[in-house]
């Protein structure tokens, strides 16, 4: 069997249902064998970056690899934005590249780089095909790493003499194996921590929204009755209506949410990844009893050092938290001052949401309207800007993976590519966008493969003319910023352009019907909305006069 056959043999063993990419000439043995696969479809991308960002919501929304391509030398580089993006918010993925000759790779040679080394730091596991016999072992630990708790991209190279060349070997068949458990003793330990506790508060991370993981937290909270303040990237890990949802922390910056975490005498962190909330800001005098659950043993940092440590399954792991707690019977917690701040954020919420303004709009209102238009199972995607602090603070979630924002990488140019993949996968769901000018038109070209593939999704611009949120932290630490002005194209003509709808809000009451309206048509739309960030500053300011009830 020839070599690359094998390869994609070995990929559809695996369960590889999508390789998103852009070809070039040393994959393109790879690519005709791909052609012949009745299970793995190939969707063409305008950018490797936009590629990458595809199989990273794919990998997130479905727990399973996909497969980002590119060629060697630039078509490498491309993609490395978009792989470094999932591996830090641990979203499986395959990277697979070609690679020239094996004969050429030890000397200066046209577009050759050694793509495994750049690679290495942005991955789990990066390495090349040195023999066509090699390659199933090395698919079969690949997807298993990408997979395997936490996870992550990998990266396989592929010369193309090697591509080309014949093998002997046959695919291995993918086998699941069950992941590790805290020991009995560790788990009665964590419990005696909770049963003493009088204001314990649940610090919940990106590893909770799993499904079990989320369904079982659930369960614990329900009989426990304790807060739960999740990151970014664990939005809907417990119901938003939920008594003890206490929504989302983690602004770098104090908030209400904050208070919850102040007051406590016992946080019991489950799936917590501390690049999204570094401890200083929680916790900086390291006078919190911690309880750290999670697949892996606690990072180490100075003010992240846990009295107890359950390393393990998440799901397991509150499964036999909630089996002690129905054992033992109800728990004596004051958690009052969890409630009262739960109100609060509730109250900020909905504030605005009768605002009524002409030309530009208040974020808080967007998200309010944008709230009422989404159901419980429909996707947001935020890009990385301004907008991001608003959606992360303002639109609460009912079920996990509703809102996706990357908060460890941050790279901007990541909703619109994602947002395309999100509707291939939920083609039922209404999939929305919500991206800064900026940010947008990074990946601007994949436009084109929305329009191309035909999927029903909505893009959201909020519009400022300029980096708005580098201004907003300029001007929090010097008092002004600098000139980070832009111009924009005219964007009913650019949606023409592409094939899309477009549409334009121009009044603070047109949401709810522009959006509605958009999803009802077949194919993507544009969304402008004049966004009033004023409101930034005010914000800002409103967070420094925060006081906690004592």
């Amino acid at each position: 069997m020839k070599a690359s056959d094998l390869f994609v043999k070995c990929l559809e063993e695996e369960g590889i249902e999508y390789i998103f990419g852009v070809p070039g000439e040393e994959n393109a043995d790879f690519m005709m064998s791909l052609e012949n696969s009745q299970q793995i479809r190939f969707i063409l991308c305008r950018h490797e970056q936009g590629a990458a960002f595809m199989a990273e919501i794919y990998g997130r929304l479905t727990g399973n690899p996909a497969g980002c391509l590119g060629t060697l030398g630039p078509g490498a580089t491309n993609l490395i934005t978009g792989v470094a993006d999932a591996n830090m918010d641990h979203a499986p993925m395959l990277v697979l590249t070609g690679q020239g000759s094996s004969q050429r790779l030890h000397k200066e040679s046209h577009q050759v780089m050694d793509v495994v080394e750049m690679y290495n730091p942005v991955t789990k596991w990066a390495t090349s095909v040195l023999h066509p016999d090699n390659i199933p072992e090395i698919v079969r630990k690949a997807v298993r790493l990408a997979r395997s708790e936490k996870p992550g991209a990998v990266l396989i190279e592929l010369p193309e003499d090697i591509a080309k060349r014949d093998a002997t070997t046959q695919p291995i068949t993918a086998r699941r194996f069950h992941r590790p458990t805290p020991d009995d003793d560790i788990l009665d330990l964590a419990f005696e921590q909770i049963k003493q506790a009088r204001q314990p508060v649940i610090l919940a991370g990106n590893g909770c929204i799993r499904k079990r993981a989320s369904a079982e937290l659930r369960r614990f909270c329900e009989l426990t009755g304790i807060g739960v303040a999740n990151t970014f990237m664990a939005k809907g890990c417990v119901d938003m209506d939920a008594d003890y949802s206490l929504f989302t922390i983690g602004l770098q910056a104090r908030d209400l949410v904050a208070c919850a975490l102040d007051d406590s005498d016992l946080i019991i962190s489950l799936g917590y990844d501390m690049v999204e909330y570094q401890p200083q800001l929680w916790n900086s005098d390291n006078s919190k009893n911690i309880i750290h659950a999670d697949f892996t043993p606690a990072e180490i940092d100075a003010c992240y050092h846990p009295q107890v440590e359950l390393v393990g399954d998440l799901a397991h792991t509150l499964a036999k938290l909630s089996e002690r707690v129905e054992r033992n019977g109800p728990l004596n917690f004051d958690l009052q001052g969890q409630r009262h701040t739960r109100q609060q954020m509730l109250d900020e919420f909905a504030y605005y949401k009768n605002d009524v303004t002409e030309g530009v709009v208040k974020p808080q209102k967007v998200l309010w309207d944008v709230r009422q238009v989404m159901g419980a199972d429909d996707i947001l995607l935020s890009d990385v800007g301004a907008h991001k602090m608003w959606v992360a603070r303002h639109y609460q979630c009912h079920q996990p993976n509703t809102c996706l924002i990357p908060n460890g990488f941050c790279s901007m140019g990541f909703a619109l590519p994602g947002a395309i993949s999100a509707a291939m996968v939920n083609p039922d769901k209404r999939i929305l966008a919500v991206c800064g000018d900026a940010g947008f038109l990074m990946n601007v070209q994949e436009m084109e493969t929305a329009q191309r593939l035909g999927v029903n999704m909505v893009v959201m611009v909020w519009e400022d003319n300029e980096y708005g949120l580098i201004a907003w932290k300029q001007h929090n630490e010097f008092g002004h910023h600098t000139d980070l002005g832009f111009n924009n194209p005219d964007w009913m003509q650019l949606a023409a352009a592409f094939g899309w709808h477009g549409h334009r809000i121009q009044h603070s009451t047109d949401t709810v019907d522009t959006l509605t309206r958009a999803f009802q048509e077949q194919g993507p739309s544009l969304v402008v909305v004049p966004i009033d960030y004023r409101e930034n500053y005010k914000l800002t300011e409103r967070l420094g006069n925060i006081m906690c009830p004592i």
